[in-house]
């Protein structure tokens, strides 16, 4: 199921992504093997953050991802600012090895008038 959060990062700046993950039982679960990529809501990948360049590391049930500069950017007056940022990942628990692990929230970027890209 995908989560749309009501926060919106602005143009350019910062976002912080936290993440925990429980099994099926509710205990915290590190994923193995996760990634993360960042599209437009057309499915265009935003700042070539796709699925195989951008794996990190999960510890003690949570992950942290930062989104900054590029990341944030606006494609022109017809950019909506709707993103979407997807992981999929694998977990193990007492159900099996190698379980799957996909999620994903859609989110908006704030527009900024009067601001440098600096």
């Amino acid at each position: 199921m995908t989560t749309t959060i009501t926060v919106k990062p602005n143009e350019l700046g910062t976002a912080v992504f936290v993440m925990s993950f429980k099994d099926e039982e509710g205990e915290d679960v590190t994923p193995t093997n996760l990634q993360w990529q960042l599209m437009k809501s057309d499915g265009t990948i935003v700042n070539d953050r796709a699925f195989a360049d951008n794996s990190f590391s999960a510890s003690g049930g949570g992950a942290l991802v930062v989104l900054s500069g590029d990341d944030l950017a606006m494609f022109g007056d017809k950019d909506n600012g709707r993103r979407v940022f997807s992981i999929q990942g694998e977990y193990d628990s007492t159900a099996g090895v190698g379980l799957p692990l996909k999620d994903e929230v859609n989110f908006r970027v704030q527009k900024l008038l009067g601001q440098t890209d600096q």
